[in-house]
């Protein structure tokens, strides 16, 4: 007879008490029901699946959508005990794959990525592991990220099929209704859900008008220059985060780095492992950077440009504040901020006359491009033109409704809180000068307790949101 929980936590972790979310989330694994967990940034979902693996036998296998927060999850397990855990992935080297796939029956636990786990040779050589538990973390990837980025999220549901349906944990820090029923769709399960508030009381929330774009960017290093440290601040372009942590480190004095997809894997890694040490102040990011940062003293994340759904909106503010602590959200929007997210959204979308010509003739187009590759990865797949055209009909109108949202979130005149938790089903605490400053109300950084020293910055003219459409695409 196994142990109870809190014995297997002591034991292995030495805490006498589970986070809230985690009994439940383990309860439900234990007594054979898929789950989904839906539990906030810093609430320690990661320990929910390594003590699993540790009360059963067998491999417990890791689907992680970034190859940096692979590793650095494989270099914490087997600094906490773990030893016989591995990651296979583009940037494990051949001599290394070929040993991790020689002992594959003797790890406990297994990180890999959609794309790994798609190739036929490495599934067949999974299909012959006895898992223990299927682990798909960030699971709201499958629904943001599935349809037209990462194809390979979309195949995880018959994957998981010829897997035998093994028990399968989901994990996700943020999913709303609709969210958690297409992850369900998706897995072609019917999990347990637990669930907790997406809600973090310690981090103030910020929404600030300004005028264009040069005042925005006026603004960002006026706020980095007084905010207490360390702080993010997110871009939805690899370009502008580069020249946003250039300007910054002239401006300012303060140690700046951008982080993106754009820089090769070491430096990423350096970059990460400078703002974990505190050698950095501010990073400036894409969505690349934060999923699996375990850094508690972030004060502030600041967002440049208008986040394109309250999912991704609410995974990155949940960087800041992990140590319950004072922090701050703040939204910097102009008019016409809606603009980049839509051209983002529609970027690698094909229409449907595209879809009808490609299926008609195949051999016309050229895989270069990189809605017509999206195609043929859904054609190599089996999935019919009518089939691709209702994904991304339907993935066009949630992205929609999601943007609808965030620009109701921007002008929010009496709540912010309210109108985010709502948007999760939630109901919010009452108002009070410590929860929000919507727009219009002007936020005492200094009386939140978050002021450091105050520096300005002079204006740079740049033109408005299709200049800047041009110039960073």
């Amino acid at each position: 007879m196994l142990e109870s929980l809190e014995s297997s936590l002591e034991k292995v972790f030495g805490f006498q008490t589970f986070r809230s979310g985690q009994k439940a989330a383990l309860s439900a694994l234990e007594s054979g029901q898929d789950t989904l967990a839906v539990l906030p940034t810093g609430a320690g979902k990661t320990l929910i699946y390594q003590l699993y693996g540790y009360r059963h036998t067998g491999c417990v296998l890791i689907i992680s959508p970034l190859l940096s927060l692979m590793n650095d999850q494989v270099d914490r397990m087997r600094v906490a005990g773990f030893r016989r855990s591995a990651a296979i992935n583009s940037l494990t080297s051949y001599s290394e794959r070929q040993e991790i796939l020689q002992h594959l029956a003797d790890y406990q636990f297994l990180f890999m990525s959609p794309e790994m786990l798609a190739q036929p040779q490495m599934l067949h050589r999974i299909k012959q592991l006895n898992l223990s538990l299927l682990v798909i973390d960030e699971a709201h990837c499958i629904v943001q990220w599935g349809p037209d980025f990462r194809p390979e999220y979309l195949l995880l549901g018959a994957i998981r099929t010829q897997l035998q349906q093994p028990l399968t944990l989901m994990l996700t820090a943020t999913a709303g209704q609709s969210t958690r029923e297409e992850i369900a769709r998706q897995l072609r399960s019917t999990p347990t859900i637990v669930a907790e508030s997406v809600d973090r009381p310690n981090i103030f929330l910020d929404v600030e008008q300004v005028a264009d774009e040069p005042a925005k960017q006026v603004r960002l290093t006026q706020l980095v220059g007084q905010l207490q440290g360390p702080g993010v601040v997110y871009f939805s372009s690899k370009q502008q985060a580069t020249e946003a942590a250039l300007s910054l480190r002239q401006d300012t004095g303060i140690r700046v780095a951008a982080y993106h997809a754009g820089l090769d894997s070491e430096d990423r890694f350096k970059i990460q492992q400078q703002f974990m040490a505190g050698q950095l102040d501010v990073i400036c990011a894409t969505s690349a950077f934060g999923m699996g940062i375990d850094k508690d003293d972030v004060r502030y994340v600041i967002h440049y440009h208008l986040p394109a759904d309250f999912e991704s909106y609410a995974q990155e503010i949940g960087r800041a504040g992990r140590d319950g602590k004072p922090s701050i959200a703040i939204l910097l929007y102009a008019a016409g901020d809606e603009q980049l997210p839509l051209f983002l959204g529609q970027a690698n979308r094909p229409e449907a006359d595209t879809i009808q010509r490609y299926y008609a003739r195949p051999q016309a187009f050229s895989e270069e491009d990189a809605a017509i590759a999206l195609l043929a990865f859904y054609r190599r797949h089996g999935i019919s033109e009518a089939a691709v055209i209702s994904l991304f009909t339907r993935r066009e109108r949630e992205r929609n409704r999601a943007l609808a949202q965030m620009l109701a979130y921007v002008r929010e005149p009496h709540c912010l809180r309210h109108n985010w938790l709502q948007a999760f089903d939630e109901q919010s605490p009452a108002h009070d000068e410590q929860c929000c400053s919507p727009t219009g109300v002007p936020v005492d950084l200094a009386q939140l307790g978050l002021l450091a020293t105050t520096r300005t910055a002079p204006t740079v003219a740049t033109g408005g949101w299709t200049a800047q459409l041009r110039r960073l695409f």
